[in-house]
Parts: C-alpha cells; sequence; structure tokens
C-alpha cells in the first residue's frame, strides 16, 4: 500500500505534467498553424523591428516548449524550471493588462493562437491561477533527480526546443521578392463596381487617384483576419500608408472582426455578392497595390512588408 508521502509526491507529479501539457499546447498552437498574429504582438508593442519579429516569436515559442518538456519530466524543478515558468507568466501577465489598458477587453489575447479564442481578461485569470499552482508546487514538490545527467538531459532538450520551432515553421525574410522580382500586373482596378454597390460606408472617390493598397476581406476567413492584424500594426507605425479595406460578409459579423483585429480606424466599407467575388476574385486575402486605378501588383500578406510600401509609395 502506499503511504501519503507517495501518494502526494504522485499527485503533484500529474499536476506538473498537466501544467508542462497546458505549456506545449500554448507553443504548438502559436507556432501552428498560423503563427504570424504571434509575431505581429512584437512590432505592435515596438520591442522589435518586422526583420527580428520572426526570430523573438520562435525563440518565446520554444521556452514554452523547453518549460512544459521540463515540467512533464518533473526534472531540475526547484532549481530551474518552476522559476523559469513563474517568470514567463509574469511577463505574459504584463503583456495581458497593457492589452486590457490600451485595447481593452477585446478580440483574440493569442495564447492559444487562433486555436481556441481567449479574451485578454481570461487568459489573465488563467495565468493568475497557473502561478498560484506554480507556487504551491514549488513549496510542496521538488521532482525528481537524475543525477548528474540531469544537466545533460536540460541542454539536449533546450536545443531540441529552440530547433523545432524553426523547423516546424521555417522563417521567410525575403520580402522584396514580392515587390520587385514579380512582374507587374498592369490592369485597371474597375472601381466603379466598389462606388456604386459597397454600404456602411460611401468609398472615396480618390481611390481611383494616386496610390493606395485597397484590401478585400472577409470577415470570417481566418487569413484574413491575420493580415489585417498586420495592417493594423503598419498603420499604427506609420499612419501615412494608404490603406482601405473593402470588407465582405454578414453584418452581424463586423463587430467580431474588429473586436479581433482593431482595424475599426482604418477607412472601409461592406461590399457583398458578385461584386465582392469580381473584385477580389476567390482567393482571399486579396491585396492589390493600386496606382491611379491600375493594379500595379498583387502582394500576399506574407510578404505584405511596411519598408516596401513605404519605397513603392515613393517612386514617382
Amino acid at each position: 500500500m502506499l503511504n501519503q508521502t507517495t501518494i502526494k509526491k504522485i499527485l503533484f507529479s500529474i499536476i506538473s505534467a498537466l501544467m508542462g501539457a497546458i505549456f506545449i499546447f500554448s507553443a504548438y498552437t502559436k507556432l501552428l498553424p498560423f503563427i504570424e498574429p504571434f509575431e505581429y504582438t512584437f512590432v505592435d508593442l515596438g520591442i522589435s523591428n518586422w526583420q527580428l519579429a520572426p526570430f523573438i516569436a520562435r525563440l518565446l515559442i520554444a521556452l514554452e516548449f523547453l518549460i512544459g518538456v521540463l515540467l512533464i519530466l518533473n526534472i531540475l524543478l526547484k532549481k530551474f524550471t518552476y522559476k523559469l515558468g513563474i517568470v514567463t507568466l509574469i511577463i505574459f501577465c504584463i503583456y495581458l493588462i497593457l492589452e486590457l489598458i490600451i485595447s481593452g477587453n477585446k478580440g483574440n489575447c493569442g495564447c492559444f493562437g487562433t486555436t481556441i479564442y481567449m479574451s485578454p481578461l481570461k487568459a489573465l485569470l488563467k495565468n493568475v491561477a497557473m502561478l498560484a499552482i506554480f507556487i504551491a508546487l514549488y513549496i510542496y514538490h521538488a521532482g525528481f533527480s537524475f543525477g548528474r545527467f540531469s544537466k545533460y538531459i536540460v541542454i539536449g532538450i533546450t536545443a531540441i526546443s529552440i530547433a523545432l520551432p524553426f523547423i516546424l515553421n521555417p522563417i521567410e525574410l525575403n520580402y522584396s521578392e514580392a515587390y520587385l522580382n514579380r512582374p507587374e500586373n498592369n490592369s485597371k482596378l474597375p472601381l466603379d463596381t466598389l462606388y456604386n454597390n459597397a454600404t456602411l460606408n460611401t468609398p472615396p472617390k480618390s481611390l481611383s487617384k494616386g496610390k493606395h493598397i485597397i484590401l478585400f476581406f472577409s470577415l470570417t476567413c481566418s487569413h484574413c483576419r491575420i493580415a489585417a492584424k498586420k495592417v493594423r500594426t503598419i498603420n499604427k507605425l506609420n499612419p501615412s500608408i494608404p490603406f482601405y479595406m473593402v470588407l465582405n460578409g454578414k453584418d452581424e459579423n463586423l463587430a467580431a472582426f474588429f473586436d479581433d483585429t482593431h482595424t475599426e480606424s482604418i477607412n472601409h466599407c461592406i461590399l457583398k455578392g458578385n461584386s465582392f467575388i469580381y473584385l477580389a476574385g476567390l482567393a482571399l486575402p486579396t491585396i492589390y497595390l493600386v496606382n491611379n486605378s491600375i493594379v500595379e501588383n498583387q502582394v500576399d500578406y506574407i510578404h505584405l512588408d511596411q519598408q516596401e510600401l513605404e519605397n513603392w509609395l515613393a517612386k514617382p
């Protein structure tokens, strides 16, 4: 029969493993299928540029993987793992508090990527609960010792954790290719279709003159929401870039789209049915670089780069 001490050790080991599973799930959902919203966060906070953000995002995901595996193995808990987990959660809590102050309790915090929708307040409460569990584990559970092999196990797990995000979701930094090496479209965008059929807001006739980045988003398309978040960050860093959003979907989905992407301040209208498909096509999101009603290029949101947009706008 197991004594009380053994039962407690087994119970706390299971709790530690469950905490580890949460960290691994959090890392996985940030990494796949869409890591971009997590990358944009660091640019939006002003702690990184567009080129460094993919590296920072993957290293933080690697940190979550590392903490998760060590918690599951119950290794070096008091010396290393608990402290690392507590500091990480405190950093996440500070970010969520700032998000609540700046943007309110709106949209998806991104704690579990795009897999589980969680508001900033719910995420903050989750992290506070996890901190309380960490403190209890720190007091009552020291984990297991693998003797002199513990250090080498941690080094091996650290190396694997760092490499894994870069292997599963490689970084692509060649933004300029989308602007410099792709052939120009040079087709006219029939904006009369937009002027005659748009609702919610009346599109300005100025879209037909000069340079504009016209964005076609579906309100319920996950890729469109990721693209919109990137556009919002670029717009925040340089409000002079002339974005215009053409949205498609049911009116009741508009609030959820804005709550998630925070793009309500960017000029926009709603265009429904065949009129939207006629301009945007079927593969969304669609992003056109338009000069005097001529589509000079079409860029996918992955390659939508602030510096390249500024360079394009500066060309005579």
